[in-house]
C-alpha cells in the first residue's frame, strides 16, 4: 500500500469513530512529546530547540513503536505552552538541566486590580502585553516562535502515512486567569470577586478559538485541541463549575464544530461528576479525552451514541507496568468501551520515562 493511502485509511478509522460508526478495528492514537526525546536519547534541549526538531524526533520515535493509526499532536514547542497556561515556563539548556523536563511555573503573575484592566483593554490587548511584559520577558530569545525554523508538520508526518489529529490549542478561560493567578490567588477571586471573575471570562471566551480555527482549517487538520485541568469538576464545587466553566466551554466547542472540526476535548483529573452534561454538545463531533482519573466506562454508559472516547492508559502502567499488563488492561477497554464510538490512547500524553516495549504493547494491542 502506498504511504498516501496508508495515511489516509488510518485517518478514515479514527473519524469513522468519532462518528460513532463501527470500524474495522479500534484506532490506536499515539500522544507524546517527552517520550520522543528519551526513546531517541535526544537531550530534551535539543529536543525543544525547534518545532522543526521536535517534529523530526517525534517521527522517529513513532517508527521505534511500530505503529500507530494517528499522532495526536505533530509538534512540540515549551513557549508554545504560556498561552494556555498564562504561566511562565522554564526550559532544559536554559533555565534548567540540558536533559531536564521543561517545567510550568505556579507563580502569581497577574493582580486582583488586572482584572480591570483586563476589561478596559480588552483581552487581546491585554493578553499581548501580558505575555510580552510578564511571561517572556525572561525567555530565550533563539526560542521565541517569531525566532524558531517553520516546520510543515502536517507534511513531515504525511510523508510517514501517519495523520496529524490537531491543528491547535485553546484554553477556556478558567485555565487562563488560573494559570495567571495562580490557583491560591483565583480561588480567593472566586469567593471575593466572583462578579468581576465572571466578566472577564465574558471578556475572553469570544477571541479564544477564532485564529486556531482558521488556522486548522487552512493547513487542513481535522481536529483542534480543547483542554481542561484546572477547570475539572473535582476542583470546584457544582454550583461554582456551573458558574465560570460549562458556559464557556461550551460555547468554545460549539464554535469549534460549527466551523467544521472535530473538538479534541483533552481532560485532565476528574471529571466524572459532570459527565451527563457532555450530552449537551454536538453529537458525533467530539473526542472526550481522559487522562485515567475520569470513568470512562460511566462516560460510555452515559454518552453511548453521542461522543467518541479516548483513553486512557494510565502513565503510571506505561512506566512501571509489564508489556502483559499493558496488554490485558487495553484489551478490557477495547471490551468495555468499544467497538464503536472508541480511540485507544495513552491517559494524557504519554511520559517521558514510559518503557518503549510498554507502548509497543498498547499499539499492539488493537491488532491482537
Amino acid at each position: 500500500m502506498k504511504i498516501e493511502e496508508l495515511g489516509q485509511e488510518r485517518l478514515e478509522r479514527v473519524l469513522r469513530a468519532v462518528a460513532l460508526e463501527e470500524p474495522d478495528r479500534t484506532p490506536v492514537v499515539l500522544e507524546y512529546a517527552g517520550f520522543a526525546a528519551r526513546v531517541t536519547s535526544t537531550p530534551m534541549a535539543r529536543f525543544v530547540s525547534s518545532p522543526a526538531a521536535a517534529t523530526r524526533t517525534m517521527i522517529k520515535a513513532y517508527g521505534l513503536v511500530g505503529g500507530g493509526d494517528a499522532i495526536n499532536y505533530g509538534s512540540f514547542s515549551p513557549y508554545g505552552l504560556c498561552s494556555i497556561f498564562m504561566a511562565k515556563v522554564r526550559v532544559p539548556g536554559y533555565d534548567l538541566p540540558e536533559d531536564e523536563m521543561w517545567q510550568v511555573e505556579e507563580r502569581e503573575l497577574m493582580t486582583p486590580g488586572d482584572y480591570d484592566r483586563l476589561l478596559e483593554m480588552g483581552w487581546p490587548g491585554f493578553s499581548a502585553e501580558f505575555l510580552k511584559q510578564r511571561i517572556l520577558d525572561d525567555a530565550a530569545p533563539e526560542l521565541l516562535p517569531a525566532n524558531l525554523e517553520r516546520v510543515e508538520v502536517q507534511a513531515e508526518w504525511s510523508a510517514a502515512g501517519v495523520p496529524v489529529l490537531s491543528g491547535g490549542d485553546v484554553a477556556p478561560p478558567l485555565e487562563l486567569l488560573c494559570g495567571a493567578r495562580s490557583l491560591a490567588g483565583f480561588a480567593n477571586d472566586l469567593y471575593r470577586i466572583p462578579d468581576k471573575v465572571e466578566a472577564a471570562m465574558e471578556a475572553i471566551t469570544p477571541h479564544l478559538a477564532g485564529k486556531a480555527i482558521a488556522g486548522a482549517r487552512t493547513k487542513g487538520f481535522p481536529a483542534l485541541w480543547i483542554g481542561g485541568w484546572r477547570a475539572a469538576p473535582s476542583m470546584l464545587s457544582p454550583a461554582m463549575w456551573d458558574r465560570f466553566v460549562w458556559p464557556f466551554f461550551k460555547r468554545l466547542v460549539e464554535e469549534v464544530t460549527r466551523a467544521g472540526l472535530i473538538a479534541l476535548l483533552h481532560l485532565d483529573s476528574n471529571w466524572t461528576r459532570e459527565l451527563a452534561r457532555f450530552k449537551e454538545l454536538p453529537t458525533g463531533r467530539c473526542i472526550l479525552a481522559t487522562d485515567g482519573e475520569t470513568d470512562l466506562r460511566e462516560a460510555r454508559r452515559l454518552l453511548k451514541g453521542r461522543m467518541c472516547l479516548m483513553g486512557d492508559v494510565p502513565a503510571s502502567l506505561l512506566y512501571l507496568g509489564e508489556p502483559e499488563e499493558v496488554r490485558a488492561y487495553c484489551r478490557s477497554l477495547i471490551r468495555d468501551l468499544g467497538p464503536e464510538g472508541f480511540i485507544l490512547q495513552s491517559g494524557c500524553d504519554i511520559p517521558a520515562n514510559a518503557r518503549l516495549e510498554n507502548v509497543r504493547a498498547m499499539v499492539a494491542s488493537v491488532e491482537e
